[in-house]
């Protein structure tokens, strides 16, 4: 004798709808978040050093902002030497050398976007000198030529960056890739922070010998780029497992909302924070993606710069969310122990 089919309810045509519209908004957000950055780029207020007499600096000053108005940020360099210190140390991305061998220093490392913008002043810069020289009435033995020269080069192993620019999103899904599955595979609040702690520690000696011995797209010391890749895993992996200690499943939707939607976006990994709209670009450097991009890129080839912002920034996340963890377990810990009382109270 056969049995019956069971027909299963249909969905109700309401929730059908409310889901469909839902997942088109979470679609539409998801666009907007990682376009944004890109469609409302524009440069502005980006430093770069300017060496040579003050009238004519502050004529190049007025030149250069009347053409591009809020463009550029200038900071006066004493001479060639002061000017390669102050892009060696990333206070600004290159320098505009007047005298009598002008020059435009650029620093692909710090930005092929900025170094080729830089590099593509020569011409206008050398029809500027023709014409003051000649309106002063000094001769020209040959004409006058601005040099452009890349004082920090980026590696033959990564010339156009990419490997370097790249890095930053699998990280960021790396973080939460470890986050998620150690909250959802192990319980017990401190055998998840044993995983987390052993995870980023782990995958931070992987992926840096991946990025830097096999592909070569950083450079510096290996065991402290293995360290900054490690410590921006925990920050994202650790605040994921805090908040799910604190919250239940429901505190996995931090990493995506947080690191993924927010954070990712304006982390200027791609592009210098400078071309983001302002504040966003300051702003995504407070959070595991921006710090950890700036850091790396820092590590690779500006030894001179100050790096304490970056690993405070990636310890005080990865701190913060072990320290909700272990939070969210005491408070867990003790509702527990107060429903048990409340239920033993009440059978007596």
């Amino acid at each position: 004798m056969s049995t019956p089919l069971v027909h299963q309810p249909h969905t109700p045509w309401r929730r059908l709808l409310i889901a469909g519209v839902g997942l088109a908004a979470v679609v539409s957000v998801i666009v907007i978040a990682f376009l944004w950055p890109t469609i409302t780029s524009s440069v502005k207020s980006l430093p770069i050093g300017v060496v040579g007499p003050a009238a004519v600096t502050s004529q190049l000053e007025d030149a250069l902002d009347e053409k591009s108005p809020g463009t550029f940020a200038f900071t006066e360099a004493d001479d060639r030497a002061a000017a390669v210190e102050l892009i060696e140390s990333r206070a600004v991305y290159g320098a505009i050398v007047l005298g009598d061998s002008p020059e435009i220093l650029t620093a692909s490392a710090g930005s092929p976007v900025v170094s080729q913008l830089l590099g593509s002043l020569a011409p206008a810069l050398q029809g500027q000198l023709t014409a003051a020289a000649l309106a002063q009435g000094i001769p020209l033995a040959s004409p006058i030529v601005v040099a452009v020269t890349d004082v920090v080069p980026l590696a033959s192993t990564d010339p156009r960056g990419a490997g370097l620019t790249s890095a930053s999103f699998p990280l960021v899904l790396g973080g939460m890739l470890g986050g998620i599955a150690i909250s959802i595979a192990v319980v017990g609040v401190w055998r998840r922070v044993t995983a987390v702690l052993v995870y980023a520690a782990v995958a931070g000696l992987g992926l840096a010998g991946i990025m830097q011995g096999w592909f070569g797209a950083l450079q510096g010391d290996y065991l402290v780029n293995a360290a900054a890749i490690g410590l921006a895993l925990l920050a994202i992996s650790g605040v994921i497992v805090g908040f799910v200690s604190l919250l239940g499943r429901p505190g996995i939707a931090v990493g995506p909302v947080v690191f993924l939607l927010i954070a990712n976006p304006i982390s200027a990994a791609a592009q210098p924070m400078e071309f983001l709209a302002q504040p966003w670009g300051a702003v995504g450097q407070w959070f595991p993606p921006g710090a950890a991009a700036t850091l790396l890129r820092d590590l690779s080839y500006f030894p001179s710069a100050n790096t304490v912002f970056p690993w405070l920034v990636l310890g005080g996340w990865a701190a913060a969310g072990l320290l909700v963890a272990v939070a969210g377990h005491f408070r867990n810990t003790g509702a527990a122990a107060r429903a048990a009382i409340e239920v033993a109270e009440a059978a007596e």
